[in-house]
């Protein structure tokens, strides 16, 4: 509310009334804004908007909608016969509220939605952040992998080029000599789906002939031929949001609104990955935890998850022995954040997490198990 522009007072009536479902509209034309803002207290709800929407100093300003479903619902009767495009707004609301309870579906992942599912990691480099050189000749990589199966893995995930902060890019050549025999290997020896983690469109294409299933991208398709090639494959998707690049991604990173950016981004890359003939139902997201994040952005990401429910794709998240894990257990390394990984998994699937993506397969099957239980 304090970055909306709202007045400190008003933001001490508003914030206990943000009990239910809280959603966000972004750039709203001013005389929208207040005929929202009016609708919301007149069908007992509420909506944060810019202090100085009501003197005509701002052209455009987000409005924060707050109130029950009920409420929601009421005020979008109301919007549809309302002018300056409320209607359109009115059908946005509908289906962010849609999203929110809906149980996404991937084609070829059929589990999913209806439980977590377990993603694990499978590093083929000699600089991995946690894993680097454990397994980078094939028989010591595809005996993981199927270790990795048998331990409730659901995906797994195959990478040769590393990703961790102020790593250096490798060739085509390079990549591809590392991942395809593995993954011909592996596809021949496990029955659950295998990811080529890489943003090359090259690489992907060769893993996918391979026996690769998945494509997880963390540049989020933004090289035009990766997006034809997930259409053309009719491949599942993941969607990364990453600030810069692994170089330089974690040289003071900044954001004004760190979830309404991350969302905003999903948005824009879905639509290109529709125009480029790839169904949405493909398509998976990840905010892209420590890629580009401080500690706080990161932290802030996971307490609002939830928020990346209303566009109506299932939610990736990767914490897995991650360093912000280890600033806040007082500089542990990676080999040692086993719990503290199981406490960000467990809260990131009570908030809406739908796959996670994890070094040790067996000890977070059983936490997702339980948090899939527990969760409201």
């Amino acid at each position: 509310m304090d970055r909306l522009g709202c007045e400190p007072e008003g933001i001490k009536r508003m914030v206990p009334k943000s009990i239910g479902l809280v959603i966000k509209l972004e750039g709203i034309r001013t005389p929208a804004a207040l005929i929202i803002k009016e609708e919301m207290l007149s069908k007992g709800g509420d909506a944060a908007i810019h202090r100085d929407c009501i003197t005509g100093k701002v052209d455009r300003s987000d409005v924060l909608l707050m109130g029950s479903e009920a409420v929601l619902n009421r005020v979008t009767a109301a919007l549809h016969a309302q002018p300056f495009s409320l209607p359109a707004i009115a059908d946005e609301i509908r289906k962010a509220i849609k999203n929110y309870h809906g149980k996404p579906a991937v084609p070829q992942l059929q589990a999913i939605g209806e439980r977590t599912l377990i993603m694990g990691i499978l590093n083929v480099t000699p600089d991995s952040f946690s894993d680097g050189g454990v397994y980078q000749d094939t028989e010591s990589a595809v005996r993981h992998g199927i270790q990795m199966a048998e331990d409730g893995a659901d995906i797994i995930d195959i990478g040769g080029e590393s990703s961790r902060p102020g790593s250096k890019p490798v060739s085509v050549d390079e990549e591809l000599s590392r991942v395809i025999p593995v993954i011909q290997a592996l596809a021949k020896q496990v029955q659950v789906p295998i990811s080529i983690d890489t943003y090359k469109p090259e690489v992907a294409r060769a893993a996918l002939d391979a026996g690769a299933a998945v494509i997880n991208d963390i540049t989020g398709l933004a090289d035009e031929g990766m997006r034809s090639l997930a259409a053309e494959r009719k491949a599942p998707t993941v969607i990364m949001h990453m600030k810069g690049t692994p170089r330089n991604m974690q040289e003071n990173p900044e954001y004004g609104d760190v979830v309404s950016e991350i969302m905003a981004f999903f948005r824009e890359r879905i639509a290109l990955a529709v125009e480029a003939g790839l169904p949405e139902e493909y398509l998976i997201i990840d905010p892209g935890i420590g890629f580009g994040k401080t500690l706080e952005h990161n932290l802030e990401i996971i307490r609002n998850l939830a928020d990346f429910k209303t566009l109506g794709r299932p939610i990736l998240i990767g914490t897995s022995r991650k360093a912000f894990i280890g600033k806040i257990l007082g500089g542990l390394p990676p080999t040692e954040r086993l719990e503290g990984t199981a406490a960000t998994i467990a809260i990131s699937i009570a908030n809406g997490a739908n796959i996670v993506r994890v070094h040790d397969v067996k000890e977070m099957s059983q936490v997702a198990k339980m948090a899939d239980v527990l969760k409201p």
